[in-house]
């Protein structure tokens, strides 16, 4: 894999992250003055970009940034070219500062985006304050930009992060945010995780139960599931429709993607609560069941009928009403056996369908739902257990168990997200400490996450390019508030954007401690964000939670 660190005579000392594929110092340049006779001359297509600019750069700075006029001394352009689209695609970019002209040219624009996320970056070497909502200070500062020229594309056309909102909820105004941070680091997928055993999070209209009482739980267990401690406050709540036109249409501003999942057939306790004739009825009291309270791999899984089938098209109906992504993702993991084999009607039902027993019933409910997707366009996205029992046609896979899912799937050719729990899952801990707070997992640190890679030396060239990219997830058993979730996912996330992103070399040839350097100039960046990352050096006072037993994992985790 070739190295495309900016290594090179004339390469300028930049901070960019994610590592930009190429960066060059125009010695015979001039600087740029960003100031307030600094207006923006936006091209077709590059509207959007002009309008964040305005909104997010200009707020931070107070800076006017006007459509360009004459008397205009500086000019941001904005442009779409079709020759960077041929040469780098639709995401890639050319940033150029030389004297009067700021130009930032995009394949396509998402590219120009991506290009002015670049800019507030290298101004924010000078101060991070221009991550802020307002200036600190009355009045304009001019600010000088070195005359340089960045070329830079994704390696990946999949960047992404999945936010659990079933185990904690976070409300609207929360996704909006993540939304705002995945953009600042070129991540381009957020992927929600709506539904769960301890809560459902979307409004569906022909099923409204499944918010009234599936959205609802009455207490939460505090800690790893084996911890004695519970709170005994109601958790939960739910989206409204509008709430997620809105996240979807303000992603869409960002060039973020929002793939929508609900679990099947599996991890649906929260369903059957609002509607016990989803359950196995033949094997429990249904009716008996309640939103969960606690975590874990639960027994109760739908049951194998037409009237579940009937039900879950209902809800997608409605899912794909509200999500435009071409990926709808559909769980089937951790979905044990056991009613299913004691269920006389589960049993009838596979001699029925002349399938290999149970994991070939789950295949079957899977790869129902496969084509139901596929007919009306849409592409169903699994965890890697889809493929017991038979992956379903044109299905894609999620990859958490390990690499071996995704080398199988892509093999088979499939395409795969690289998600393994053992590198990217980032409840895992950050360090072994005592201080750590809730201990799940293995222990993950910034610099483990900058060494993963997402193309495992299994694949040949051909099945590497059925990788569609990475995500990094976000599971809320033990993250009950904004600033836990922050404290587990910053700053590894920046870590996963640059794996995602740039071309780096071999894991054990990057250059972390050049990474490192550009991280000491992010986290005033961060701090500027209000993100309430885990220090270097470990965590606050208050971001430790004593008392709240977890599941630490020793030893390094094996690579499967």
């Amino acid at each position: 894999m070739p190295d495309h660190s900016t290594t090179h005579p004339g390469a300028p000392d930049h901070t960019v992250i994610p590592l930009p594929l190429r960066a060059d110092a125009l010695p015979d340049g001039d600087a740029f003055v960003l100031d307030a006779a600094t207006g923006i001359d936006a091209g077709p297509g590059t509207e959007g970009t002009a309008h964040w600019l305005r909104t997010a750069l200009g707020a931070a700075t107070a800076l006017p940034l006007p459509p360009h006029h004459d008397g205009c001394r500086g000019r941001i352009r904005l442009r779409t070219d079709p020759e960077l689209a041929r040469r780098l695609g639709p995401e890639g970019y050319r940033l150029t500062i030389d004297g009067a002209l700021l130009a930032l040219d995009g394949g396509g624009p998402a590219g120009v985006f991506w290009a002015a996320q670049t800019l507030r970056q290298l101004l924010a070497d000078d101060t991070a304050d221009v991550f802020r909502r307002a200036p600190l200070t009355p009045g304009v500062r001019a600010r000088s930009l070195p005359p340089l020229r960045i070329e830079d594309a994704p390696r990946f056309g999949w960047r992404g992060m999945m936010l659990d909102v079933a185990r904690h909820f976070t409300p609207k105004e929360g996704v909006l945010r993540w939304i705002d941070l995945l953009a600042a680091h070129k991540l381009n997928v957020l992927h929600l995780h709506l539904t769960d055993d301890q809560g459902w999070r979307m409004p569906i209209d022909r099923h409204p139960e499944l918010t009234r009482t599936g959205g609802w739980r009455a207490r939460t267990k505090l800690g790893h599931r084996a911890s004695p401690l519970w709170t005994d406050i109601p958790h939960g709540g739910h989206y409204t429709k509008d709430d997620l036109r809105e996240i979807v249409a303000y992603a869409a501003r960002h060039h973020i993607t929002v793939v929508p999942e609900i679990d099947i057939p599996g991890h649906s306790q929260a369903a059957i609560a609002a509607y016990p004739e989803l359950g196995n009825t033949d094997v429990i009291d249904t009716s008996s069941l309640s939103v969960w309270d606690t975590w874990g791999v639960n027994p109760n899984v739908l049951a194998p009928t037409d009237n579940a089938v009937r039900f879950y098209e209902e809800v997608l109906e409605e899912v794909l009403e509200l999500f435009p992504s071409r990926y709808v993702h559909l769980g089937g993991d951790e979905c044990p056996k056991e009613q299913w084999k004691a269920s006389d009607a589960a049993q009838k039902r596979i001699a029925e369908l002349g399938v290999d027993g149970e994991d070939g019933l789950q295949s079957w409910f899977l790869g129902h739902f496969a084509r139901w997707l596929a007919d009306r366009g849409r592409c169903l996205i699994g965890w890697d257990e889809i493929l017991e029992g038979g992956l379903p046609e044109g299905a894609a896979v999620s990859s958490w168990r390990g690499y071996a899912g995704g080398v199988a799937a892509a093999r088979a050719g499939h395409d795969v997200v690289m998600c393994p729990e053992q590198q990217v899952y980032l409840d895992h801990r950050q360090d072994a400490g005592p201080d750590e707070p809730v201990p799940i997992g293995f222990v993950r640190t910034l610099e483990d996450v900058y060494r993963f890679e997402p193309v495992p030396d299994a694949l040949t060239d051909t099945e590497a390019e059925r990788v569609l990219g990475t995500q990094a997830n976000v599971w809320t058993e033990v993250m009950e508030s904004q600033e836990r979730r922050d404290y587990q996912v910053f700053p590894r996330l920046v870590a996963l954007a640059e794996v995602a992103w740039s071309r780096l070399p071999a894991p054990e040839d990057r250059d972390y401690q050049e990474f490192d350097r550009r991280m000491t100039a992010h986290y005033p960046r961060l701090d500027a964000l209000g993100v309430a990352y885990r220090p270097p050096g470990g965590p606050h006072p208050w971001q430790r939670r004593p008392g709240l037993l977890g599941r630490p994992i020793d030893g390094p985790p094996p690579n499967v």
